[in-house]
Parts: structure tokens; sequence; C-alpha cells
């Protein structure tokens, strides 16, 4: 454990960041897993909502840093794919 005040900070400040990244990121690849499972299913109703939510929570998650935009289109662009593929 760091001695000095600031590194002390700079721990638990790294310890809270990392919990709510790594809540944003499971959420991310949750809606992912939704959207897949309803391709699979052939459900397109299901697929286009799935789809809806899970571009939003990408979009969220790019807005704070955690996707590179690229990153974060190229999710998007292959989950749209997927559900077009189903008609």
């Amino acid at each position: 454990m760091a001695n000095i005040k600031s590194a002390k900070k700079r721990v638990l400040v790294t310890e809270i960041k990392t919990a709510r990244n790594k809540a944003i990121k499971s959420k991310v690849k949750t809606c992912i897993k939704k959207v897949e499972a309803a391709v699979a299913n052939k459900d397109k109703e299901a697929a286009n909502e799935a789809l809806i939510v899970a571009i939003s929570e990408i979009n969220k998650a790019t807005s704070k840093g955690l996707y590179h935009k690229n990153n974060a289109a190229r999710k998007v662009s292959r989950l749209t794919k997927a559900v077009n593929s189903i008609a």
C-alpha cells in the first residue's frame, strides 16, 4: 500500500473507476448477448428491440471513454447486420 496521501487517494479513485467501468462493460456485453440470442431464435421483433437498447448502451459506454469510437461503430455495425440478416 502507498505511503503518500495523494498516492493513497489515487489507489481509491482507481478502484472506484475500475468498478464503474467493469459494470458498464458488463451491461454492454449483456445487451449484445440478448441481441445475438434473439437473432439465433429468428425473432425479428425482439431482435430489433434488443438492438435499440444495445446501440444505446454501446454509445453511452463510448461517450464515457470505455470504447474507442471505431470499436463501438464496429460492434453496432455487426449487430445491425445480424439483425437485418433475419429478414
